[in-house]
């Protein structure tokens, strides 16, 4: 047994103690850039090798199911909560109470408890609109302030939403409307979207991308997507819709019979700590992280400032609830014409 200080260049973490494993194998579902922070980052701080990979939720998902009878990955990091929860859900992930659970903002622990403790949020990010500023001008077009806003027909052609089939985000704005309007009325809402939408990227980034390249002039997406963007020179901003918006929890999740388990407790620990999650921000990407203690950047999202519904993570994250959306969006929406 060997106990090792995980992040010592780090600090604010405790020693954990586990046996020689010197390997750890993570899905990571948030940017490029951010991934290669952590696992440079914790391997330098721990001595422990990480092979990362990088894919969506949908991707990390679909490939921790076909490894289910011989997992090949330990720790799958961020990306939306409901992949999480379904994967809680269908006993692909290890049920672990974190010690650092009451450092936790509310949300996280709410959202480890209905998943068993088999993830926990590691961050939060409300879904709203973002606009360039420069084409909205151009076409003399008003900001949305609320989701009804978007229906109306000075908009057709001008937005873009990504497809829920492929997309963490898309999916959570269907669950989001769903939770406020109602099950019937959410459809009909998104058949009347249908129509003012330009294109149904399969990234949930894409949309807001194409905003801030002035290829869309206004796309539903998670608004802590825009300061990048921003920081790069784009015209670009967001608002969240005055009548209630939902949020993404990315969460994170040890895999179920992962190889290098105590490696994996290890980083879980880690990446649960003010100093481990620090590296959004620092690879311009501004979700609320969920250490009561982390610094805040000012370009994070004022939840104070948004009006948040009582999202309901343990049923619209299980499996039938979102294929069945996602069936009916299909057929409802997307098979729809315009």
């Amino acid at each position: 047994m060997k106990s090792i200080l995980i992040a010592a260049a780090l600090g604010s973490l405790s020693v954990v103690t586990f046996a020689q494993q010197k390997e750890l194998n993570v899905i990571c579902s948030v940017q490029a850039q951010w991934c290669n922070l952590i696992q440079t980052t914790f391997s330098r701080t721990t001595g422990i090798t990480v092979n990362m990979t990088m894919k969506g939720t949908g991707e990390a998902l679909a490939q921790i199911m076909a490894e289910r009878a011989n997992p090949k990955t330990d720790v799958w990091f961020g990306g939306t909560g409901d992949p999480h929860m379904l994967a809680a859900e269908q006993n692909l992930t290890l049920e672990y109470k974190s010690a650092q659970l009451s450092q936790l903002h509310g949300w996280a622990q709410r959202q480890a408890e209905q998943a068993g403790y088999k993830t926990v949020g590691v961050y939060l990010g409300p879904l709203g609109f973002g606009y360039n500023t420069e084409l909205l001008a151009k076409k003399k077009l008003p900001i949305p302030k609320t989701w009804s806003d978007l229906l109306k027909p000075e908009y057709k052609g001008e937005i873009q939403v990504a497809d829920p089939r492929a997309s963490g985000t898309a999916y959570t704005m269907i669950a989001t409307l769903v939770q406020i309007m109602g099950e019937d009325k959410a459809f009909e809402y998104l058949a009347s979207l249908h129509k003012n939408v330009s294109t149904y990227p399969r990234s949930g980034t894409g949309p807001i991308k194409a905003v801030a390249r002035g290829e869309a002039t206004v796309s539903i997406s998670f608004i802590h997507d825009a300061p990048g963007e921003k920081a790069q020179g784009f015209p670009v901003e967001t608002v969240t819709p005055t009548d209630g918006t939902g949020a993404e929890i990315g969460s994170m999740s040890i895999v179920k019979g992962a190889r290098n388990l105590e490696s994996a407790k290890a980083f879980y620990e880690w990446a649960l700590t003010p100093s481990g999650q620090q590296f959004g921000a620092a690879a311009n990407q501004f979700q609320v992280p969920s250490n009561k203690s982390a610094a805040v950047d000012p370009r994070m999202p004022d939840l104070k400032k948004i009006k948040l519904i009582d999202y309901d993570y343990a049923k619209f994250g299980q499996a039938n609830v979102r294929r069945q959306l996602i069936l009916n969006w299909e057929r409802k929406v997307f098979n729809q014409p315009k």
